[in-house]
């Protein structure tokens, strides 16, 4: 059985122990690929409100293998047509084994289902792997930003589904 046929994919709210391991983590990547100090990382990261994360109209999804969390993600309406994906991760004892492929399917399939039609999202200028991961499934690279509140990045990517 392969690694990414192992994954079992569990929603949970972003206060649930296996979310952790995914702010926890980022916080110490952004912090090195960006500058700055771990811990207002981590705080600027659980920045936005719980309830955007949870339905109807936002999700956030951790897969699991043996009950160990090794990628997530999450999504929250950026409008009535379009979900923004949010805090993709994997574990960096996990990558280059197809897990956050799977996590972003998984979550457009919830997207899909909760109504939205699009799929929103920014990435930062110091992650070519985020960018080559959503070029390769099909997502357009924008050439600005759509107009938004908070956090906004230089790189912006849309998907329309089908």
């Amino acid at each position: 059985m392969s690694a990414v046929a192992e994954l079992r994919f569990v929603a949970v709210g972003r206060d649930d122990p296996l979310a952790a391991p995914l702010i926890d983590e980022l916080a110490i990547e952004y912090a090195d690929r960006y500058g700055g100090q771990r811990e207002s990382v981590h705080a600027w990261l659980r920045g936005y409100p719980a309830t955007e994360f949870e339905t109807p109209g936002g999700g956030l999804l951790i897969g699991t293998i043996d009950g160990h969390p090794v990628t997530g993600g999450a999504f929250r309406r950026f409008d009535a047509d379009t979900a923004e994906l949010k805090r993709i991760w994997t574990d960096s004892r996990h990558r280059r084994r197809g897990h956050a492929r799977t996590l972003v399917t998984q979550l457009e399939t919830e997207i899909a289902a909760r109504g939205y039609r699009r799929v929103y999202l920014t990435t930062g200028d110091r992650q070519p792997e985020a960018e080559a991961l959503y070029e390769s499934l099909g997502y357009t690279r924008l050439a600005e930003p759509l107009p938004a509140e908070g956090e906004v990045y230089s790189i912006a990517f849309l998907k329309v589904l089908s």
